[in-house]
């Protein structure tokens, strides 16, 4: 399984759309290990504005680790056959191995602007 993490400084970026690059991990859930990790270049602009939904996608990435994120961004990615969990903080592998050991669900808030800090 792969997910993607928003990442600025090893840590989960605090807004999705504008984040350094892209931490994408590739995992075992059933072992819950971290088997790989791959950097992928944050677009240009807004990432709800951009293709990184339909790219990740095509890695085969299926899950979103985010912190901060709008509704206009998790449309995207679900419509990619992304499922995301915000709320997210802290160092990437951190995060990712809370998420495989059951410790991380979704907080179902959504930014309401491009400046969100929440």
């Amino acid at each position: 399984m792969k997910i993607a993490l928003p990442s600025r400084d090893n840590r989960i970026d605090d807004h999705f759309g504008h984040c350094e690059f892209f931490t994408v991990l590739t995992v075992d859930k059933e072992a819950k290990k971290i088997l790989d990790n791959q950097v992928v270049e944050s677009p240009n602009g807004c990432g709800c504005k951009s293709n990184i939904a339909s790219t990740l996608a095509d890695m085969g990435v299926t899950l979103m680790l985010a912190g901060n994120m709008g509704n206009g961004a998790v449309n995207k990615l679900s419509q990619a056959g992304i499922a995301v969990v915000r709320g997210c903080s802290g160092e990437l592998n951190t995060v990712a191995e809370a998420w495989l050991n059951d410790q991380i669900k979704d907080s179902a808030i959504s930014c309401s602007s491009h400046e969100c800090n929440h």
